[in-house]
């Protein structure tokens, strides 16, 4: 949604914030009176945090209402009113290089359109010694899920090859041989939950029809760049399975009925084989578990014959430091990301840093650095998180990393939103991006009863 639709919005009527200002007013009224007093709230289309005993009421909905209506996913308001009920309402919406944060703060800014964070950008590794699993049998496992499902209908062969054309991969045998006994069709069930539960049962997953099958590349799991940025893809060498995000090679095909996806990986780890099945957990950002050594196995219930195990005396990818000692003991060559002042916040030097050549994302809470330009040593960076003043110390020293993909302001709850807000413009221009759309409603509340 561009600048000149949000601006025609309803959004900006002051009467479509009359009845939520009235009762903020009513309920804050000790806060607005103070010199400078003001509420501040946000409302997305799926969520709200206003300053409210009852925050969910219909004074609220209307506003979340018109963001849904107008396709804006967020606004920020702080409110300012006078005795006399003359009040002026700031609003915070961001655009879309600005990822929504925590309370009223923008999350990351997205410099460089369409950037994903490493690990999203990460390929699987080639394994050309990865053979199929002995225990692999299409016939077998064809033979079982027909004296499972003696009536169920099969995909044809054309509908099996349109499936691969539209993946623009090849389905494993074993897969093939699965469709051909079932097509896994809601259609073919007529509205019995009990024979879709059936179905489920004699195959192991809630399959999907061919229609859903998808390739599980990194970019089907979504995750904030706040997040993303901050994990790092490890395959030990004893590993079945690769420590990826997504993988052009991961065929998902079902569910386990509680959200997370089966696939085939076609690109196993080391130790792994090719036509493995996996689990993708919807609660994990990257990496998926072996579920079986083959398809045939699953529909088995045959144990996986190898388990992932982990690598003795690895250097830590990602690491958390408090003080100069620890941050010291997390440098090393291997060093992707770091965190700084998770337990505490003494101010630290960043030159056991500089060199390092895989760091790549830095979040530093406010006041941790003792000297914040010591990050222009540090190349190579493409996410940078810091509070206002430090990045205050850098847009002044024109000392901003010019290689970053994304950054983000880390302000407490209670900082300024205009001021965060202000910041975060300043950086998106730097990039020409977006800015956070900034705009002053006004309007007479009248007299408090």
């Amino acid at each position: 949604m561009n600048d000149q639709v949000i601006r025609r919005s309803s959004i900006h009527a002051f009467t479509t914030w009359e009845p939520l200002l009235q009762l903020l007013r009513a309920e804050n009224a000790e806060r607005l009176a103070v010199p400078g007093g003001r509420v501040v709230g946000c409302i997305t289309r799926s969520s709200w945090s206003v300053p409210l005993q009852q925050m969910h009421n219909d004074a609220v909905l209307q506003v979340r209402d018109v963001l849904v209506k107008d396709g804006i996913r967020a606004v920020t308001f702080v409110m300012e009113t006078q005795t006399s009920g003359r009040t002026q309402l700031h609003l915070l919406i961001p655009s879309g290089a600005v990822e929504l944060g925590f309370a009223f703060n923008p999350g990351a800014l997205v410099l460089v359109e369409d950037a994903l964070p490493e690990p999203w950008r990460r390929l699987p590794d080639p394994t050309p010694g990865a053979v199929p699993a002995g225990s692999a049998d299409p016939a077998l496992l064809e033979r079982t899920v027909r004296g499972r499902l003696p009536d169920a209908v099969g995909a044809t062969d054309a509908e099996i090859a349109a499936a691969e054309s539209r993946l623009g991969i090849p389905l494993p045998e074993e897969l093939k041989a699965l469709y051909r006994v079932t097509r896994a069709q809601w259609a073919d069930w007529r509205g019995d939950h009990e024979a879709a539960s059936r179905h489920s049962e004699a195959v192991r997953c809630e399959l999907f029809d061919l229609e859903g099958l998808y390739v599980a590349e990194a970019t089907t799991r979504d995750c904030s760049w706040h997040h993303a940025a901050m994990e790092a893809v490890l395959t030990p060498t004893t590993a079945a399975v690769q420590g990826l995000v997504g993988s052009p090679g991961w065929i998902a095909f079902g569910d386990n009925g509680g959200g997370d996806r089966l696939a085939i990986d076609l690109t196993p780890g080391p130790h792994g084989h090719t036509g493995q099945v996996i689990l993708i957990s919807h609660e994990e950002d990257i990496g998926a578990r072996l579920l079986a050594d083959s398809l045939t196995d699953l529909l088995l219930n045959r144990p996986p014959t190898h388990s992932d195990g982990a690598e003795p005396h690895a250097p830590a990818a990602t690491s958390f430091a408090h003080d100069q000692e620890s941050l010291e003991n997390a440098a090393h060559p291997d060093l992707e990301t770091l965190t700084l002042g998770a337990r505490g916040s003494r101010s630290v030097s960043l030159a056991p840093l500089i060199g390092l050549p895989r760091l790549r994302s830095l979040v530093a809470q406010p006041g941790t650095l003792a000297d914040p330009t010591e990050i222009t040593g540090l190349n190579g960076l493409e996410y940078l998180e810091l509070g206002s003043q430090e990045w205050g110390v850098l847009l002044d020293a024109d000392a901003v990393p010019q290689g970053l993909l994304a950054a983000a302001v880390n302000g407490p709850f209670d900082e300024d939103p205009l001021a965060v807000a202000g910041l975060a413009n300043e950086l998106l221009a730097l990039w020409g991006r977006p800015r956070i759309l900034q705009t002053v409603v006004e309007g007479d509340l009248g007299p408090q009863a």
